[in-house]
C-alpha cells in the first residue's frame, strides 16, 4: 500500500513520541562467523605490497588522500581482498596502547561487520587491516545513486542490520562506536550490509570521536567532549533520518519538521507507493527516541532490534537482489533489449521491436518516425548529461539551461 502525502501528515502525533514497546524477540541467529582467519600482525612491507605501494588508484576512503587517516584497498600475498587503513603518523604515539585497542577489535567475528583481520605496527607506522566489501557504502546507494534509488525494504534491512552489528559490538564489551554515518556501512559480496569496524576505534589516542558536522553531533558530546553508548543511539537516529530522507538532514530540522507534522518533507519522494503510513509513522517515532536531548531517554540497542524486526519487507528476497548488484561475481542476466539498451544499441533496439511487432507509423504526418524518435531521445540525454555535469561542477545557470532544453526537446 502506498503512503499519501496527505495521509502522512495526518498520521503523525500530537508531539507524543511515546517510549518504545518491545515486540516479540525475533529468533535472530547470533551470527557470529568462524570462517575467519584469527587476528593477525602484518608486516609494513606485506601491506606496502599489498596496496601497490599505497597507489592514489587504491585510495577508497571518503576524501580521498586529503584525508588524515587513508583507507586503501589491496590484496594480501593469499589473494584475499582487504581494506587497509593508514593512520596519521602522530595519530597514536603509544604503539602499545594501539596494539591493545586493536587486538581487542580484531577479537570480534559477526557477519553483519567487515571485521578486522589484522595490524601493523612498526615504527611510527600505524595501520589497520579489515575485509574488503566491494559494493560501495551506504552514502553511495543512498546519496549518490544513478539507475535507481535503494529500495525501500533494503532501507529497513540496513536499519536492522547495524542495529545487530552494534548490539553484537556492546554485548562484547565494545559499546562505543565513533562517528557512526552513513559512509560508515558497507556491503559485501551478497548485497548485505555490514558495520566498518574501522569505527569501533578512535582515529588517534586522543583525538576527536565526531568528525562530521557539528549539526549531527549528540548533544552531550558537544557539552563533554566524551562519547557514551548513548551518543551511539543519537547517531543511529541521524542514521535512520537519512535512510527516510534519502538526505542529510540535520537532527533539529528533522525534528521540527516531525512536531509540525510535515513529514512528506522528511521522506524520500523517490520511494512513493513503497511504504505504507504504518512504516513511516514507526520509523519516524523510532528515530525521535533515539535523538532526544537527554541520553537516558533514548532506547536501548535490544529494544531497537526488536521493534526493528518485524518492519522488514521482503524478507525473503536476496539483499543482491533488493540493490540490483552482481552476487560473487556473476553478472546478472540481462534480456536482448536490455542488452541494447545498456549499449545504447539504436539499430539493435529497432530491430529488436520489431521482431517483437513495432509497426513504424510512417503513413501518419503527426507522428514521429522512429528515427525521428531516436534522434529527439539523444538530444534529450545529452542535454541531460550536460546539465549533470554542470550541476556536480556547481555551474548552476549552466545546469538550468541545459535541464531546460532536456525537457523542451522532450515535449
Amino acid at each position: 500500500m502506498g503512503c499519501e502525502c496527505s495521509k502522512l501528515a495526518s498520521c503523525c502525533w500530537e508531539g507524543q513520541i511515546g517510549p518504545i514497546h518491545e515486540a516479540q524477540d525475533p529468533d535472530e541467529e547470533k551470527g557470529e562467523v568462524s570462517d575467519l582467519p584469527a587476528f593477525c600482525e602484518f608486516t609494513f612491507e606485506q601491506l606496502r605490497i599489498a596496496t601497490s605501494a599505497f597507489s592514489v588508484e587504491n585510495i577508497v576512503s571518503e576524501h580521498g588522500e586529503k584525508a588524515p587517516n587513508v583507507v586503501y584497498k589491496g590484496k594480501l600475498e593469499n589473494q584475499r581482498p582487504v581494506a587497509v587503513k593508514r593512520f596519521n603518523r602522530s595519530a597514536w604515539p603509544d604503539s602499545r596502547q594501539f596494539l591493545e585497542e586493536a587486538r581487542a577489535v580484531g577479537q570480534l567475528r559477526n557477519n553483519r561487520l567487515a571485521n578486522l583481520l589484522g595490524c601493523c605496527c612498526e615504527g611510527d607506522e600505524r595501520l589497520l587491516v579489515a575485509e574488503f566489501l566491494p559494493n560501495e557504502t551506504l552514502a553511495k546507494h543512498l546519496f549518490h545513486w544513478d539507475t535507481q534509488p535503494m529500495k525501500w525494504a533494503m532501507q529497513l534491512r540496513v536499519a536492522l542490520h547495524i542495529a545487530q552489528a552494534l548490539e553484537y559490538c556492546t554485548g562484547k564489551g565494545r559499546a562505543l562506536y565513533h562517528d557512526l554515518n552513513a559512509y560508515r556501512i558497507l556491503f559485501d559480496e551478497d548485497g548485505d550490509p555490514r558495520l566498518s569496524c574501522f569505527g569501533l576505534m578512535k582515529n588517534s589516542r586522543d583525538g576527536k570521536s565526531y568528525s562530521t558536522n557539528l549539526a549531527f553531533t549528540p548533544p552531550e558530546y558537544l557539552r563533554t567532549g566524551r562519547i557514551t553508548p548513548e551518543s551511539v543511539i543519537f547517531s543511529f537516529g541521524t542514521l535512520l533520518l537519512d535512510l527516510l530522507s534519502g538526505k542529510h538532514i540535520p537532527p533539529s530540522h528533522a525534528l521540527d519538521l516531525i512536531k509540525d507534522r510535515n513529514l512528506e518533507m522528511l521522506t524520500d519522494s523517490c520511494l512513493e507507493g513503497q511504504f505504507s503510513t504504518d512504516d513511516i509513522t514507526e520509523l519516524v517515532r523510532i528515530a525521535s527516541r533515539c535523538l532526544q536531548y537527554e541520553p537516558r531517554e533514548r532506547p536501548n540497542l535490544k529494544s531497537l532490534v526488536t521493534v526493528l524486526y518485524p518492519l522488514q519487507k521482503e524478507s525473503e528476497v536476496p539483499s543482491h537482489v533488493l540493490m540490483g548488484i552482481s552476487c560473487n561475481g556473476e553478472t546478472m542476466p540481462l534480456s536482448p533489449l536490455g542488452e541494447a539498451c545498456l549499449k545504447t544499441d539504436l539499430t539493435a533496439i529497432h530491430e529488436i521491436l520489431e521482431a517483437l511487432g513495432y509497426k513504424d507509423d510512417g503513413g501518419a504526418a503527426t507522428e514521429l518516425s522512429f528515427q525521428m524518435w531516436t534522434d529527439q531521445m539523444l538530444e534529450t540525454l545529452n542535454s541531460k548529461k550536460k546539465g549533470d555535469v554542470a550541476f556536480r561542477n556547481k555551474d548552476f545557470s549552466a545546469a538550468i539551461e541545459c535541464y531546460t532544453q532536456s525537457i523542451l526537446s522532450h515535449e
